[in-house]
């Protein structure tokens, strides 16, 4: 296993074409994100944004949106403003568990493939501060690799737990592995955190798209 940012910063150069031709969905996951923002949008929280594929498609339809991404790896965020020099972006290397997002900032927030690494609590407490960052009546729109049942997410966080024991690696310290949950679960997690409406709006292999509006 390895740190987070240090297998993203060894794969920059590659990521690109994993996510679009590797990942089954991811692709269309894209496109079907941009779609999925208000019309009203005018500036936007991006989770994990690494080197932007999601805002490629994004800024298609909101050229002039302003942007704060959000990633643990400074190589992803210098592809990402090498790509959109003239773009409002305000890009921050840090994790999004620590960086303070706010209060009624923002009118939709978006993450892609970013989640799938964490416990169920720490995405909670994340989902909890986002709520506090999105304006009364916005949304949030996730897009991660989720699993079909509880078995499978089960065997993925023991064997996370199994590993990390093995290797000596410190609780709260992020390194790499996969911890996909099931659909249900994620939306569990997001109502537990206060969403009032969440529900799976688009689905391909794992490769899966949830919407969640702030009501309060």
């Amino acid at each position: 296993m390895e740190k987070m940012n240090e297998f993203f910063a060894a794969r920059v150069d590659s990521y690109e074409e994993h996510m679009l031709s590797g990942v089954e969905g991811s692709k269309e996951a894209y496109i079907k994100m941009a779609q999925l923002l208000p019309k009203s949008c005018k500036n936007l929280l991006d989770l994990g944004c690494g080197t932007g594929l999601e805002l490629d498609e994004i800024f298609k339809l909101f050229p002039d949106l302003d942007v704060i991404g959000i990633d643990l790896t400074q190589e992803m965020l210098d592809k990402l403003m090498q790509k959109h020099p003239d773009k409002h972006l305000n890009l921050i290397c840090g994790s999004y568990f620590d960086v303070d997002l706010g209060k009624s900032e923002y009118d939709c927030a978006v993450s892609f493939q970013t989640l799938h690494h964490f416990s169920h609590e720490i995405k909670i407490g994340l989902y909890r501060k986002l709520i506090d960052a999105l304006k009364p009546g916005s949304c949030y729109i996730e897009c991660d690799y989720m699993v079909e049942t509880q078995e499978e997410e089960d065997l993925y966080y023991s064997e996370n737990a199994r590993k990390r024991k093995e290797q000596g690696i410190p609780d709260g310290e992020f390194y790499h592995y996969d911890t996909p949950c099931t659909v249900q679960n994620q939306i569990e997690m997001l109502r537990t955190a206060g969403f009032k409406h969440v529900e799976m709006v688009f689905r391909i292999s794992c490769t899966t798209i949830l919407a969640a509006e702030n009501l309060i």
